[in-house]
């Protein structure tokens, strides 16, 4: 069983994402809070696996709280869910250690998906937030040529394909059934292109992947 918390100001929102969720036999809302601190206060009674951190507004959230969440309940992945694609505030989340992020055109079926994805030890971002850290990251320097080259080399042809398609926005589901393979295998495919590669998060796959024309931007 999944046990999901949330973080949310407004009841009414709160109560549509656990409708949404009701029939699902394997993911069970546990609690929901007001504030971080609350939620904080709340975890040994009721010790979630993921918790969603609903965003009203730009700037409503404090990376400091999400550092504190993911550094002293570890076990605990975060997934925010934005009403404003916000960049700033996005990539603030993503750096304070949020495991996920979907923005506010997200569905049931995309929120199962990052719950499933967060479970399985993996990051999950949705096409529109991929798209967002596209744009923000084309200018990194961070890696010199020969390197850029070195690690590429050592990818598969299958391997390159599921980074391409992930690097385009793609979601592993999308990706699955592109490619006629598993979730789970997709999954797995991705966490091993990240130790070849010597990355450790989507934001560094996708500045990978652009530094090194895997995907070509418009």
């Amino acid at each position: 069983m999944i046990k999901v918390s949330l973080i949310n100001e407004f009841p009414i929102i709160g109560d549509a994402i656990t409708a949404l969720l009701s029939d699902i036999d394997d993911v069970t809302i546990v609690s929901t809070a007001k504030s971080i601190k609350k939620f904080i206060d709340s975890i040994p009674e009721f010790q979630p696996n993921i918790v969603i951190v609903i965003s009203h507004k730009p700037d409503d959230l404090n990376s400091e709280d999400i550092h504190f969440l993911a550094n002293h309940f570890p076990k605990i992945k975060l997934l925010i869910m934005s009403m404003y694609n916000d960049e700033k505030q996005i990539l603030r989340m993503i750096k304070a250690g949020a495991k996920g992020h979907v923005g506010n055109d997200t569905n049931r079926s995309e929120i199962l998906e990052a719950i499933y994805t967060l479970r399985n030890g993996y990051e999950f971002f949705a096409k529109t937030i991929t798209s967002i850290l596209l744009s923000s990251y084309i200018t990194d320097e961070d890696i010199n040529n020969s390197e850029k080259e070195l690690r590429q080399q050592n990818l598969s042809v299958r391997e390159m394909e599921i980074f391409k398609l992930f690097a385009e926005g793609d979601s592993n589901r999308n990706i699955a059934e592109k490619l006629f393979i598993s979730v789970r295998t997709v999954e797995t495919h991705k966490n091993n292109i990240m130790k070849k590669v010597g990355l450790k998060t989507t934001v560094d796959l996708v500045k990978f992947a652009i530094k090194n024309n895997i995907i070509q931007l418009d």
